[in-house]
């Protein structure tokens, strides 16, 4: 699994430090093993398809693959690659590290444990075929609803006849005597018609309960296997974890269930970075530095571009590699490091609002790790104001327009707008290659990643609707400036439907999210469109970018 480089070293200086994996810059020694290995995956193959060569995305996906450079006992470099989950079907393949666990050992109790929960899965097929479930359940609910039209005819009959003895009681011309023997005779029938609807109903309780029984005890049958292949399941993936240990470079180690709070996601282990750190310890081989990047086809609901490095997963590696960078010199984390405050840059103020210029990369509110913001800066601008000031937010990487309300009462009239949609709010971007269309819309419902947060995905079942309008200013070299207009506010909405196959298919320049990492994230918040708080007259506020 080692693949040495050989001699050519000589321009390559080694880091001080091994990469900080969720967030990083691909170092020359890295490179140099991502362009072996692409190599590789262009010229052979794995028995998968990755969507390259065709138009059509039925059966085609991407992978992640990632490389870890090692030296071994005798200081000689090389490198690892490995591949996320399986690649055609295999957990094995020539010139990659195995799997921390091998799911797939054909004598392994994975194997074995499978094949019970097939055949109790069988069995519940097999059950309901018999039973017929779904035809019971419809013979219930017939059953219930001739009964549901027939209590309902008879109390329409009997509300009938209770109108006509009101009328005859209400007509009666003749002696007292005679009106109490008909009195008497309209209150027996009356007390008739009671006893026959609530014998209906009775009738009605007893049938349908008759029919529920039947599917009560075939639901009962099913059940008790659902809940035993549940059980199953539970114990397989227990022992599955149990199973997945991990080293550090301390040689301490610890399993799945140790590392992770609660039950551990579906997949964790299975991940490239983990697989590499794991088999180099296990080989007494000194990590490096590491990389991953995404080879293929996009899926559908992410954004995955083709030959570009993306961090680790936070949901699945981040517990597991806490542990298992424990004992090296790491990178620090750049997100974490504090970042000089920055004076505001104030476009527009008077006795109400007031408006900044946000710099890039630069917080709107205070966050997890302590950072200079745009909010407690205008806090110390405006020490008098009431209220929660910043009206609303842009993303730490996007600078551009901001505003502020000086008072409780301004605040909530500015977010009123924003609620209502009645402010206007324009970008400038700029974009890693040329969209097809001049100008359109784009609506691409967005969740985030429960598994990568803060990431969004495209998700037509859980999104949130969104929608964006574009118009493209000028294609110069590959990369365009175009005039972003959002009508709604979703998370990441710009990055995402620039960046996603379904949107323009072209990422924002330096979006280390959903493209590539650049000097700064290429987004501008540029015009900025709402009715003054105080006087009610159209305010725009306009702030060319930098770029």
């Amino acid at each position: 699994m080692f693949i040495p480089f050989g001699n050519n070293l000589n321009d390559f200086a080694l880091p001080q430090r091994f990469t900080f994996p969720f967030y990083y810059e691909v170092h020359p020694l890295a490179q140099r093993a991502v362009d072996l290995l692409q190599c590789r995956l262009q010229n052979e193959d794995f028995g998968h398809d990755f969507g390259l060569d065709r138009a059509e995305r039925l059966g085609a996906i991407g992978k992640m693959f990632g490389v870890l450079v090692v030296a071994d006992l005798n200081g000689k470099l090389g490198y690892l690659a490995a591949f996320s989950g399986k690649l055609g079907n295999s957990n094995e393949h020539k010139g990659f590290v195995p799997p921390v666990f091998d799911l797939l050992e054909a004598q392994g109790f994975f194997r074995k444990e499978e094949v019970q929960i097939n055949d109790i899965i069988i069995q519940i097929a097999a059950l309901e075929k018999k039973l017929n479930v779904k035809a019971l359940d419809n013979e219930v609910f017939h059953v219930k609803q001739q009964w549901e039209q027939q209590i309902a005819q008879a109390l329409q009959n009997n509300q009938r006849a209770r109108a006509l003895r009101a009328e005859l009681r209400a007509a009666y011309t003749g002696n007292e005597q005679d009106f109490l023997g008909l009195s008497e005779k309209l209150a027996q029938q009356s007390m008739l018609e009671s006893r026959a609807l609530k014998e209906l109903k009775k009738k009605a309780q007893i049938e349908v309960a008759a029919a529920k029984v039947i599917l009560d005890q075939a639901t009962v049958q099913i059940e008790n296997l659902r809940q035993q292949r549940a059980e199953h399941s539970a114990d397989l993936q227990r022992r599955i974890f149990e199973r997945y240990t991990f080293l550090n470079a301390l040689g301490e180690q610890k399993n799945v269930l140790e590392l992770f709070a609660g039950s551990p996601p579906a997949g964790a282990g299975e991940c490239a970075a983990p697989k590499l750190l794991q088999y180099a310890y296990m080989q007494q081989l000194k990590p490096i530095c590491m990389a991953e990047f995404w080879w293929g086809m996009s899926p559908d609901s992410e954004v995955r571009i083709h030959g570009h490095f993306y961090p680790s997963c936070k949901s699945k590696c981040e517990p597991i590699l806490g542990h298992m960078l424990k004992g090296l010199a790491v990178d620090d984390n750049p997100i974490t490091a504090v970042h000089p405050s920055k004076p505001l840059d104030i476009i527009y103020e008077d006795d109400y609002i007031v408006a900044v210029n946000k710099a890039p990369e630069y917080l709107s509110v205070p966050g997890k790790n302590p950072q200079p913001n745009t909010l407690e800066d205008l806090q110390k601008k405006f020490p008098e104001a009431t209220g929660p000031l910043l009206v609303h937010r842009l993303d730490m990487s996007t600078s551009g327009i901001m505003l502020a309300a000086k008072t409780k009462l301004m605040h909530q009239r500015l977010q009123r707008q924003f609620v209502t949609r009645k402010v206007q709010k324009s970008y400038i971007a700029i974009l890693e290659g040329a969209p097809q269309t001049q100008e359109g819309e784009i609506k691409l419902p967005l969740r985030v990643d429960l598994d990568d947060r803060p990431r969004q995905l495209v998700c037509d079942e859980h999104g949130s609707f969104a929608h964006t309008s574009y118009q493209i200013l000028e294609i110069i070299e590959n990369k365009t400036r175009i005039l972003l207009i959002p009508h709604t506010g979703r998370t990441h909405q710009l990055r995402v439907h620039c960046a996603h196959h379904l949107g323009l298919n072209c990422p924002i320049q330096g979006d280390d999210l959903y493209g590539q990492k650049a000097d700064r994230l290429y987004l501008h918040a540029a015009c900025l469109g709402f009715y003054h708080p105080e006087h009610n007259t159209w305010l725009e506020l306009n702030c060319e970018p930098e770029f």
